[in-house]
């Protein structure tokens, strides 16, 4: 038995009808890391979870989690897991401290040891002034935080965390983000599918990019950066002419040899590189005897989202955009945009 991984998957198949939700799908996750796993709409991210959790049962392949193996272990994983999913299971009618103390007997934490874990949890994620209040008057954050607060009341050595942001406001997510990292210093493998790229940036140690129920690349974070170089980005200046992003798109065309995209609400135009050579300066100098309007210019390692465009040829990413930071680097300001994707 393999001590190294708390969820491996070898060749894991899955079908529903005529769809082929999992094609041979392989992941190794080691223990005590996050797992992001990423996807455009489709890929077998869910039906992946489902079939981890013993939700859903295989049409092929192996698996194992915790050690156990899915299908004749299964009372074994279930004991050994934890699972959120994409929408909060809890009970409208009861109060937060009544849903983590049923689901406390459910789970056969009975007595003064549920009572007093239900306790714990309900303090851990800020839940205790609302503890007494039914759930329906609480906000969406405050019902995820309660979801997860319940899957956590066996101490799962494995916690399945099934799009657990979405739909939530910045502040709401990162209470999630920093219940995930507390769980994973304490030793709890999280396997983490998302649809929002920085998420899986700020949070795992691994990333799996599953495309057509296959995983088509994985990585750290960094790795996958690394395989598409850089990107170059230019912002022109306000109400620029159509000729003016089509020079602009020249240029880095030239520059870089790959195809430019160009992002026109934000006035944008940028292109992967991966020409090491290539420098801020000399982008400045092209564009200046070109004739355009530069606002701002940037060259700059490339963010996850488009990484996915890269990796997966995606013409665009699901999801929706989030506001853009900005940092000043040698007189010029450098902008990254964080989308959201599957």
């Amino acid at each position: 038995m393999n001590t190294t991984y708390a969820v491996l998957s070898e060749g894991l198949e899955k079908r529903f009808g005529e769809v082929h939700a999992l094609r041979g799908l392989d992941l190794a996750v080691a223990r005590g890391t996050v797992c992001g796993v990423l996807g455009p709409n489709g890929a077998g991210k869910t039906t992946a979870v489902r079939v981890l959790t013993t939700l859903s049962a295989p049409g092929g392949g192996s698996a194992r989690v915790a050690g156990h193996d899915i299908v004749t272990e299964a009372a074994a994983v279930r004991a050994a897991i934890g699972v959120a999913g994409q929408y909060a299971s809890v009970d409208s009618e009861l109060t937060g401290r009544e849903n983590l103390r049923l689901f406390a007997r459910l789970l056969r934490l009975r007595g003064a040891v549920g009572r007093a874990r239900a306790d714990d949890l309900l303090e851990r994620f800020e839940l205790v002034e609302a503890a007494d209040r039914a759930a329906r008057t609480y906000s969406g954050g405050m019902r995820r935080r309660l979801d997860l607060a319940s899957s956590l009341l066996t101490r799962p050595r494995v916690l399945f965390l099934d799009e657990p942001t979405t739909g939530l406001d910045p502040q709401s997510r990162g209470q999630i983000w920093t219940a995930v990292r507390e769980l994973a210093a304490e030793g709890t493998t999280v396997l983490l599918t998302t649809q929002y790229l920085e998420e899986a940036d700020q949070l795992a140690d691994d990333i799996v990019l599953i495309d057509h129920g296959r995983a088509a690349h994985r990585g750290t974070p960094a790795e996958l950066k690394s395989r598409i170089g850089s990107y170059a980005e230019v912002v022109v200046a306000d109400e620029s002419t159509e000729a003016v992003f089509l020079t602009a798109a020249s240029v880095l065309d030239q520059l870089t040899g790959t195809e430019p995209v160009i992002e026109r609400e934000r006035r944008a135009v940028g292109a992967v590189t991966t020409d090491g050579t290539l420098t801020l300066p000399r982008i400045v100098r092209e564009l200046d005897a070109a004739g355009v309007p530069v606002a701002d210019v940037s060259l700059r390692p490339p963010t996850l989202d488009e990484v996915f465009l890269r990796l997966t040829g995606r013409a665009g990413a699901p999801g929706t955009t989030a506001p853009a930071t900005s940092g000043t680097t040698s007189g010029t300001t450098t902008r990254t945009t964080e989308e959201s994707a599957v």
